[in-house]
This record gives structure tokens, C-alpha cells and sequence, in this order.
């Protein structure tokens, strides 16, 4: 019997995280009030399988998770069919509001996206934007992935 082309692609744990890993953001889809999608991306930080990202808490994106907290999340990459990759992830976020904890939450994005400017100065700029931020915990509760590498070019 043929293996399904979806389990062909499919990656297992490690590729998928490995390929997260790869990534420097990811576009984050809430619910706006009138039912329509809100695409925005953002900068993230993954903690044993949570991900986890901060915006501003007058941000839509946190409008539309205290409304709502369904979120979908897609890393991707690839500019050609046979190198498409991706992971779409759907969840139920957890909003955290703490001001040390989002600053503690905040300090494992910036670290993790901006190291070159040392831990002193972000340790700075978190505590001074952690009071108007919220951070958003992710965790998994389904997972698509796709790696089109994986059929060697044969479509």
C-alpha cells in the first residue's frame, strides 16, 4: 500500500522543533470581534514545547484573546514547491498579565532574538515596557506540518 502523500510530509518531534527552532517569528492568527481573521506576526521564544510570545496589552492581538482565546500560529519557509516546509499550530493561549512573570516571559523572546545586545540591556528595556505588556502562552493542542523535501522531487 502507498503511504498517503500528508504522512509522507509529515514531520515527526524532532524535525518539528528543530524546525521551529530555525525560525525568527511566526504569523499569529486571532479573532477579530466581527468573526474575521487578524494575522500579525511576532517574535517568540519556545520553553519546553510552550511557545511563547508578548505584545503590548492594548494590542488587538490580546483584544481578540480576551474575547476569544483560540489562536493559530504557522511557521514557514521554503520559496519553492519541493522546499516548502511549515507547522500550523492550533491552541487555547493562557494570557499572563503578572508584571514579573511577562517580564521574565519577555526576557526569553529578546534574548532569544536579539542577544547581541546583552542581557544587561534588555534586562533594561523589559522591566521598563513589562507593566504595558501581556504575555501569551501556547501550548500545542494540534499540530500540521509539512516538509516537501522529504518526497526527493518527485511530486
Amino acid at each position: 500500500m502507498v503511504a498517503k502523500r500528508r504522512d509522507q510530509i509529515r514531520m515527526n518531534d524532532d524535525e518539528l522543533w528543530k524546525f521551529i527552532d530555525e525560525q525568527k517569528s511566526v504569523q499569529v492568527a486571532t479573532i477579530n470581534k466581527n468573526g474575521t481573521p487578524h494575522v500579525m506576526p511576532l517574535w517568540f521564544a519556545v520553553d519546553d514545547g510552550t511557545i511563547i510570545l508578548e505584545t503590548f496589552t492594548k494590542s488587538q492581538k490580546i483584544k481578540n484573546l480576551e474575547r476569544d482565546p483560540r489562536i493559530t500560529v504557522l511557521f514557514e519557509d521554503g520559496r519553492s514547491y519541493e522546499k516548502l516546509r511549515g507547522a500550523s499550530i492550533q491552541a487555547t493561549v493562557e494570557l499572563v498579565k503578572d508584571e514579573e512573570r511577562v517580564h521574565q516571559l519577555h526576557m526569553k523572546v529578546l534574548l532569544r532574538n536579539t542577544p547581541e545586545l546583552g542581557k544587561d540591556v534588555l534586562e533594561k528595556a523589559s522591566r521598563a515596557m513589562a507593566a504595558k505588556k501581556t504575555a501569551i502562552l501556547i501550548r500545542p493542542e494540534k499540530i500540521i506540518s509539512w516538509d516537501h523535501g522529504k518526497l526527493g522531487g518527485v511530486y
